[in-house]
């Protein structure tokens, strides 16, 4: 049975499509220059016969990879806002059924859209990767061992991104039992008909030991840098690799791993930044971060977006932030981190993304930080810079238990000196109270970005009260997501979650 995959690419000026059909039909448009990318051409079909024929396709491939984790339904909006919205920090202003309305009062089931979707939508883009790494293992000799091994590591990275979305949304905190609980079916191998539907859950310890394996063979494997700044910025290279495994092992309270890896890419003194690779560096104004054209050496992994390439006006971020018309679903609650004093009137985080004298907005308060629109063009963070100052800092201050660790601390204000001075060092004198500084810092510097829940939920947390909506203790089953009755219909092996 013939199998195809998805691709598209320009190429010497001439346009040459690709379109191939798998187990699901894998709708992704690439480009192969870089402007191409944001913008991709149209696909028409070629059998999988010819996928892997020339390098130019299977760079295209490669694009279409990123293009498939970039979809709406996962990293081109969705799972960064569902992130957010379980958490305290937002208030539902439309209550549309279609915009995570359920999401954000803690109601969906089995049967729901938001989990359904998004469950489809990643294991669609593992599903690419996986045919496309095997794909290059059929075809050896179309590029050369070290590109091929670039690309692997490529479709690796995402994968490893992927799937930790997924444990982190479907099943128990790493935390809770060490990883015992039930994770998430963990596939490995390109299916292209439903002859292997059938596959358990593996436990959640399971599923973060491939995502490290994953990123130790991209960190391997992928290139020090790029040709470019929009490369460097949308391509996965060493950086990439090391700042998400301090996120992974952050999330699995490896302190000293966490620590490891994070020396890779982190100066022991101020002004940190990386000594190799791509020069990656805090930005002196936050705000540069997050305007054109997002590619500073702060983002060290981001998914781009152009006119022609757009995660869907229900997808993007913007269109749930800010209050254009018919949408602006969700505005802060004042009650949440923008509330709190550790986050000033003169910080420069609220002078440039928090208002609230919005014309016919009533008065709400409303995140600007991706503020193109109507459609969303914003890149989407995914890794910055401060998140791996911050990974280190909480690490440093975790390691040193009840003192206060000076370069825990400076880390700390690295970040936090750059949007404000407006805090006594004297206000930390312990290091509990170190450490909860630097979680309020991550609530700051990461609103809007996907982190709210993950975080409160590898702390063990509740998910807090929100008006008219109850907290959710770590013993309710709304704590996490429901495994889609949809993989419980055809996954006979798939348990579902009590």
């Amino acid at each position: 049975m013939k199998k195809y995959i998805n691709v598209a690419f320009k190429n010497a000026g001439k346009t040459l499509k690709v379109s191939v059909a798998a187990l699901m039909m894998l709708t992704v448009t690439v480009s192969c220059t870089e402007k191409e990318l944001l913008e991709p051409t149209p696909i028409t079909s070629l059998s999988d016969l010819q996928a892997f024929a020339t390098p130019d396709r299977i760079l295209a491939q490669v694009y279409g990879l990123y293009g498939s984790a970039k979809s709406g339904q996962l990293f081109g909006g969705r799972y960064l806002i569902y992130n957010e919205i379980r958490g305290e920090n937002w208030l539902n202003v439309t209550s549309n059924g279609v915009t995570g309305l359920q999401t954000w009062n803690h109601t969906n089931n089995s049967s729901s859209n938001e989990p359904t979707n998004m469950w489809n939508a990643a294991y669609l883009a593992v599903n690419r990767a996986n045919l496309f790494i095997e794909g290059l293992d059929k075809n050896p000799n179309v590029v050369d061992a070290t590109t091929t091994s670039q690309y692997k590591a490529e479709a690796r990275f995402l994968r490893a991104l992927i799937y930790f979305s997924l444990v982190n949304t479907y099943a128990q905190p790493f935390n809770k039992d060490a990883g015992a609980s039930l994770g998430v079916p963990l596939r490995l191998k390109g299916e292209v008909g439903s002859g292997n539907n059938n596959l358990k859950r593996s436990t959640v310890a399971e599923v973060y030991a491939q995502i490290l394996d994953d990123l130790n063979f991209a960190e391997q494997n992928l290139p020090a840098s790029y040709s470019s700044a929009l490369l460097n910025t949308t391509r996965a290279h060493k950086n990439s690799a090391i700042a998400l495994k301090t996120r992974i092992y952050l999330q699995m309270s490896r302190w000293s791993d966490v620590v490891t890896e994070a020396n890779k890419i982190v100066s022991t003194t101020s002004p940190f930044k990386a000594s190799t690779g791509v020069a990656n560096a805090l930005q002196a104004n936050i705000a540069s971060v997050f305007a054109a054209p997002y590619t500073t050496v702060e983002s060290i992994f981001s998914f781009p977006m152009g006119d022609n390439d757009l995660p869907g006006t229900q997808n993007g971020l913007h269109s749930y932030y800010v209050p254009v018309t018919g949408i602006g679903d969700y505005s802060l609650n004042p009650a949440g981190v923008v509330g709190n004093p550790a986050f000033t009137a003169t910080d420069a985080r609220r002078i440039n993304f928090i208002k609230n004298d919005i014309a016919g907005d009533g008065g709400r308060i409303r995140l600007l930080k991706f503020p193109t629109g109507p459609v969303h063009k914003d890149f989407v963070p995914v890794i910055r810079y401060s998140e791996v100052l911050l990974n280190l800092a909480e690490a440093k201050a975790r390691l040193a238990g009840t003192a206060v660790d000076a370069s825990a601390l400076s880390l700390l204000n690295a970040v936090r000196s750059r949007s404000t001075t407006a805090y006594a060092a004297a206000d930390i004198a312990t290091g509990t109270a170190l450490v909860s500084a630097i979680l309020t810092e991550r609530n700051i510097e990461f609103l809007g970005e996907g982190f709210r829940s993950i975080d409160l939920q590898r702390n063990l947390l509740a998910l807090p009260a929100k008006p008219t909506v109850a907290a959710i203790p770590t013993t309710s089953p709304a704590y996490i997501w429901p495994i889609p009755q949809t993989e419980i219909n055809v996954n006979k092996d798939c348990l579902p979650n009590p």
